[in-house]
Protein backbone atom coordinates (compact mmCIF):
# COMPACT_ATOMS: atom_id res chain seq x y z
CA UNK A 1 0.00 0.00 0.00
CA UNK A 2 1.28 3.47 -0.87
CA UNK A 3 0.13 7.04 -0.31
CA UNK A 4 -1.59 6.84 -3.70
CA UNK A 5 -3.92 4.19 -2.24
CA UNK A 6 -5.08 6.44 0.60
CA UNK A 7 -8.32 8.28 -0.10
CA UNK A 8 -9.73 11.21 1.91
CA UNK A 9 -13.20 10.39 3.24
CA UNK A 10 -15.62 13.27 3.54
CA UNK A 11 -17.26 13.56 6.95
CA UNK A 12 -21.00 13.02 7.28
CA UNK A 13 -21.24 16.17 9.42
CA UNK A 14 -19.93 19.38 7.88
CA UNK A 15 -17.90 22.06 9.60
CA UNK A 16 -20.76 24.48 8.99
CA UNK A 17 -23.20 22.15 10.76
CA UNK A 18 -20.90 21.94 13.78
CA UNK A 19 -20.50 25.72 13.82
CA UNK A 20 -24.26 26.22 13.61
CA UNK A 21 -24.80 23.85 16.52
CA UNK A 22 -22.01 25.48 18.58
CA UNK A 23 -23.23 29.00 17.69
CA UNK A 24 -19.73 30.21 16.88
CA UNK A 25 -17.08 29.84 14.19
CA UNK A 26 -14.20 27.44 14.63
CA UNK A 27 -10.63 28.65 14.57
CA UNK A 28 -7.07 28.07 15.67
CA UNK A 29 -5.78 30.60 18.19
CA UNK A 30 -2.06 29.91 17.90
CA UNK A 31 -0.29 31.31 20.97
CA UNK A 32 3.42 31.69 20.29
CA UNK A 33 6.17 33.15 22.42
CA UNK A 34 9.19 32.35 24.54
CA UNK A 35 9.17 29.76 27.30
CA UNK A 36 7.85 31.46 30.43
CA UNK A 37 5.91 34.13 28.54
CA UNK A 38 2.61 32.79 29.88
CA UNK A 39 1.18 30.98 26.84
CA UNK A 40 -0.15 27.94 28.70
CA UNK A 41 -1.47 29.99 31.62
CA UNK A 42 -3.34 32.40 29.33
CA UNK A 43 -4.59 29.59 27.06
CA UNK A 44 -6.04 27.59 29.94
CA UNK A 45 -7.57 30.59 31.70
CA UNK A 46 -9.25 31.72 28.47
CA UNK A 47 -10.44 28.20 27.67
CA UNK A 48 -12.04 27.83 31.11
CA UNK A 49 -13.93 31.10 30.79
CA UNK A 50 -15.02 30.43 27.21
CA UNK A 51 -16.14 26.91 28.14
CA UNK A 52 -18.24 28.27 30.99
CA UNK A 53 -19.85 30.66 28.52
CA UNK A 54 -20.86 27.79 26.21
CA UNK A 55 -18.03 27.78 23.66
CA UNK A 56 -16.70 24.51 22.25
CA UNK A 57 -12.99 24.88 23.04
CA UNK A 58 -9.86 22.77 23.55
CA UNK A 59 -6.29 23.61 24.58
CA UNK A 60 -3.39 21.87 22.88
CA UNK A 61 -0.32 22.48 25.04
CA UNK A 62 3.25 21.93 23.90
CA UNK A 63 4.38 19.92 26.93
CA UNK A 64 1.25 17.77 26.96
CA UNK A 65 1.56 16.93 23.27
CA UNK A 66 5.17 15.85 23.80
CA UNK A 67 4.02 13.38 26.45
CA UNK A 68 2.06 11.42 23.86
CA UNK A 69 1.63 12.24 20.17
CA UNK A 70 5.09 13.76 19.77
CA UNK A 71 7.08 11.94 22.44
CA UNK A 72 9.38 10.58 19.73
CA UNK A 73 10.61 14.08 18.85
CA UNK A 74 13.56 15.99 20.29
CA UNK A 75 14.36 19.69 20.02
CA UNK A 76 16.53 19.95 16.92
CA UNK A 77 15.28 22.34 14.24
CA UNK A 78 13.92 19.42 12.20
CA UNK A 79 12.12 17.91 15.18
CA UNK A 80 10.63 21.27 16.11
CA UNK A 81 9.33 21.65 12.57
CA UNK A 82 7.79 18.17 12.67
CA UNK A 83 6.28 18.91 16.10
CA UNK A 84 4.49 21.96 14.70
CA UNK A 85 3.47 20.17 11.49
CA UNK A 86 1.81 17.37 13.44
CA UNK A 87 -0.01 19.64 15.85
CA UNK A 88 -1.16 21.80 12.93
CA UNK A 89 -2.79 18.74 11.39
CA UNK A 90 -4.47 17.86 14.70
CA UNK A 91 -5.70 21.45 15.13
CA UNK A 92 -7.13 21.34 11.61
CA UNK A 93 -9.20 18.28 12.51
CA UNK A 94 -10.68 20.10 15.50
CA UNK A 95 -11.49 23.14 13.34
CA UNK A 96 -13.36 20.79 10.98
CA UNK A 97 -15.46 19.76 13.99
CA UNK A 98 -16.40 23.33 14.84
CA UNK A 99 -14.04 23.72 17.79
CA UNK A 100 -12.00 26.73 18.90
CA UNK A 101 -8.47 25.37 19.28
CA UNK A 102 -6.16 27.32 21.57
CA UNK A 103 -2.58 26.15 21.18
CA UNK A 104 0.35 26.99 23.43
CA UNK A 105 3.61 26.28 21.60
CA UNK A 106 6.85 28.22 21.46
CA UNK A 107 6.85 27.46 17.71
CA UNK A 108 9.94 29.60 17.16
CA UNK A 109 10.01 29.65 13.35
CA UNK A 110 7.75 31.87 11.23
CA UNK A 111 7.83 29.42 8.34
CA UNK A 112 6.33 26.66 10.50
CA UNK A 113 3.55 28.90 11.81
CA UNK A 114 2.81 30.06 8.27
CA UNK A 115 2.53 26.43 7.12
CA UNK A 116 -0.12 25.77 9.77
CA UNK A 117 -1.99 28.86 8.56
CA UNK A 118 -2.04 27.33 5.08
CA UNK A 119 -3.74 24.17 6.38
CA UNK A 120 -7.03 25.92 7.12
CA UNK A 121 -9.28 28.40 5.37
CA UNK A 122 -8.62 32.13 5.45
CA UNK A 123 -9.55 33.59 8.81
CA UNK A 124 -9.36 30.24 10.62
CA UNK A 125 -5.78 30.69 11.85
CA UNK A 126 -5.10 33.52 14.28
CA UNK A 127 -1.52 34.06 15.37
CA UNK A 128 -1.45 35.36 18.94
CA UNK A 129 1.95 36.66 19.99
CA UNK A 130 2.45 36.38 23.75
CA UNK A 131 5.16 39.00 23.92
CA UNK A 132 7.57 38.99 26.83
CA UNK A 133 11.21 40.07 27.00
CA UNK A 134 13.75 37.32 27.50
CA UNK A 135 15.00 38.77 30.79
CA UNK A 136 11.46 38.66 32.27
CA UNK A 137 10.92 35.09 31.05
CA UNK A 138 14.24 34.11 32.61
CA UNK A 139 13.29 35.71 35.92
CA UNK A 140 10.00 33.81 35.92
CA UNK A 141 11.57 30.52 34.74
CA UNK A 142 8.67 28.44 36.15
CA UNK A 143 10.22 25.12 35.08
CA UNK A 144 13.88 26.01 35.72
CA UNK A 145 14.64 25.56 32.03
CA UNK A 146 16.55 28.79 31.44
CA UNK A 147 18.90 27.99 34.32
CA UNK A 148 19.54 24.54 32.83
CA UNK A 149 20.04 26.04 29.37
CA UNK A 150 22.52 28.60 30.71
CA UNK A 151 24.40 25.75 32.41
CA UNK A 152 24.59 23.84 29.12
CA UNK A 153 22.22 21.10 30.31
CA UNK A 154 19.59 21.81 27.62
CA UNK A 155 20.94 22.34 24.09
CA UNK A 156 18.99 24.17 21.36
CA UNK A 157 16.97 26.17 23.90
CA UNK A 158 14.88 28.92 22.30
CA UNK A 159 16.11 32.38 23.24
CA UNK A 160 19.48 31.12 24.50
CA UNK A 161 21.21 29.12 21.76
CA UNK A 162 18.33 28.70 19.33
CA UNK A 163 16.49 31.65 17.74
CA UNK A 164 12.92 32.81 18.22
CA UNK A 165 11.40 34.62 15.24
CA UNK A 166 8.76 37.10 16.34
CA UNK A 167 5.57 37.20 14.25
CA UNK A 168 5.59 39.87 11.54
CA UNK A 169 1.85 40.58 11.56
CA UNK A 170 0.05 38.67 14.32
CA UNK A 171 -3.71 38.99 14.62
CA UNK A 172 -3.24 39.86 18.30
CA UNK A 173 -0.35 40.77 20.62
CA UNK A 174 -0.64 40.00 24.33
CA UNK A 175 2.16 41.80 26.16
CA UNK A 176 2.51 39.53 29.17
CA UNK A 177 5.64 41.33 30.28
CA UNK A 178 3.66 44.53 30.71
CA UNK A 179 0.18 43.30 31.64
CA UNK A 180 -1.06 40.79 34.20
CA UNK A 181 -2.41 37.40 33.19
CA UNK A 182 -6.02 38.51 33.76
CA UNK A 183 -5.63 41.44 31.35
CA UNK A 184 -4.08 39.24 28.66
CA UNK A 185 -6.74 36.56 29.15
CA UNK A 186 -9.49 39.16 28.90
CA UNK A 187 -8.07 40.51 25.66
CA UNK A 188 -7.94 37.01 24.18
CA UNK A 189 -11.55 36.34 25.17
CA UNK A 190 -12.64 39.68 23.68
CA UNK A 191 -10.84 38.73 20.47
CA UNK A 192 -12.80 35.46 20.31
CA UNK A 193 -16.12 37.18 20.92
CA UNK A 194 -15.44 39.86 18.33
CA UNK A 195 -14.08 37.62 15.59
CA UNK A 196 -15.74 34.22 16.04
CA UNK A 197 -19.31 35.09 17.00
Amino acid sequence: MTNRDIVWHEASITKEEYQQKNKHKSSILWLTGLSGSGKSTIANAAARELFEQGYQVIVLDGDNIRHGLNKDLGFSDDDRKENIRRIGEVAKLFVQQGTIVITAFISPFREDRDQVRELVEEGEFNEIYVKCDLDICEKRDPKGLYKKARNGEIPFFTGIDSPYEEPNAPELVLDSGKYEREECTGRLIDFVKNSLA
